[in-house]
């Protein structure tokens, strides 16, 4: 019995250096987790602090001359609503925004940097909907095709296509989709977009409301002949199809340039 008492000292000793030592190691696995996470603050906020100094730098005119209305408005939301995304959604924003800055003023962009913008524009607007959404993205880029790098695109010529879709569309229900096709080959570029109407926003004639009358004129005051533009629905499925006949349009601008 005697002995059973002289041990108990020794028990709490050991238990107490025991104690101690998980403290320790609860304390730097604290210090580490801490750590990380000011870091990933920081990267986040000098982030924020890039894109402010661009907005900045646009000014409220140009916005209102190169860009659909609702475009900005439309980014800037989705990446408000999903905080989770916003190391992805700024870098996609940023992106946009120098294409805005330093290329949209231009009379014509390169075939690759006009269709970056589509792509980014896209992947902003897919942050907004469910993962689970019925999205189909298709694109087939002949980057070998000797358009594809001259300055031949009117720039932000694909915004009205893209933003459309995801502005008529009823994302919650169950039957709706969107469908973008972007192909560039034998100097030909076509750009179909599909998507399910929503019934909050219905269509009153095939030919009004999707796709402005200012996005059509432009259309005709630079293509000219070597582009076509159809509209239509069906089934409460409205189709937007954008072909434009670049060969023969860049002919034409060696030729008269």
């Amino acid at each position: 019995m005697n002995g059973r008492n002289l041990l108990l000292p020794d028990y709490f000793l050991f238990g107490g250096i025991f104690a101690i030592f998980l403290l320790l190691v609860l304390s730097f696995f604290l210090y580490g987790k801490y750590r990380s996470a000011k870091t990933k603050n920081k990267i986040l906020e000098d982030n924020y602090k890039v894109i402010e100094r661009k907005l900045d730098n646009v000014r409220l005119d140009h916005i209102e001359t190169k860009l659909n209305p609702h475009l900005f408005k439309n980014i800037l939301n989705s990446v408000q609503s999903h905080a989770y995304q916003t190391y992805i959604s700024l870098d996609k924003l940023a992106n946009i925004l120098d294409y805005i800055l330093y290329e949209s003023s231009n009379k014509y962009v390169s075939a690759k940097a006009e269709l970056d913008f589509a792509m980014s524009l896209i992947e902003i607007n897919k942050i907004k909907i469910n993962p689970l959404f019925d999205l189909r993205i298709k694109t087939k880029i002949d980057k070998e095709d000797s358009i594809y790098s001259e300055k031949i695109f009117a720039p932000l010529i694909s915004v009205d296509l893209i933003e459309n879709a995801f502005k008529h569309t009823d994302f919650l229900a169950q039957d709706s989709f969107i469908s973008i096709n972007i192909s560039l080959e034998n100097k030909k570029f076509e750009m179909k977009v599909s998507n399910k109407i929503s019934e909050k926003t219905p269509m009153q004639k095939e030919n009004s409301g999707f796709g402005s009358g200012s996005f059509d004129q432009r259309l005709k005051m630079i293509y000219k002949t070597h582009y076509k533009l159809t509209k239509n629905i069906n089934n409460d499925i409205y189709t937007a199809h954008l072909t434009i006949n670049l060969g023969d349009f860049y002919d034409k601008m060696r030729y008269t340039g």
